[in-house]
């Protein structure tokens, strides 16, 4: 978060803000437009064109790019490492709906994270590497499994 807040005063955006994307948006851009577990399986792919995972990492992070992307040219949503997310944790509500429910923040609240890892003992299995699978960690938590992809935010008015 400190990394998006100093981009964004750097970069002087206007109403424009870099920020780490909430977990609905950060589902909806690792879809790509599919309903499927993973977005390669809507093209045909398995899993393993798509991702590095338990099954074909060596247990290792791995160079971003070498698996194909998703539909919107996205690449690694699943797999090699985990992405913080914006959102504090919480258990999702029993029939509850919302397009991007926003979940508890502050200092103190862990924070979910989206994707699943490749590398070391947290190497992820298969069924970690669903589009809407979710993992939560306390922030201030680091390791060579985890990993953040910014987003920039455009104000309405400011869509040129």
């Amino acid at each position: 978060m400190e990394f998006c807040r100093r981009l964004t005063s750097i970069e002087k955006l206007g109403n424009r803000e870099y920020r780490l994307p909430t977990e609905a948006e950060w589902e909806y851009a690792c879809r790509g437009g599919t309903s499927t577990d993973h977005y390669g399986t809507a093209a045909g792919y398995q899993l393993g064109d798509v991702a590095w995972y338990r099954g074909n990492s060596g247990l290792k992070n791995q160079p971003v790019g070498l698996k194909l992307p998703n539909a919107w040219g996205l690449y690694d949503m699943h797999g090699n490492v985990w992405e913080w997310s914006l959102d504090g944790f919480q258990l999702y509500k029993q029939g509850a709906e919302s397009t991007n429910p926003k979940g508890e923040m502050g200092l103190q609240v862990p924070r979910v994270i989206r994707g699943g890892g490749a590398g070391g003992d947290f190497a992820s299995p298969y069924e970690e590497c669903r589009s809407a699978h979710r993992h939560v960690r306390q922030i201030g938590d680091a390791g060579t499994n985890l990993g953040f992809r910014i987003l920039l935010e455009v104000s309405k008015g400011d869509e040129e």
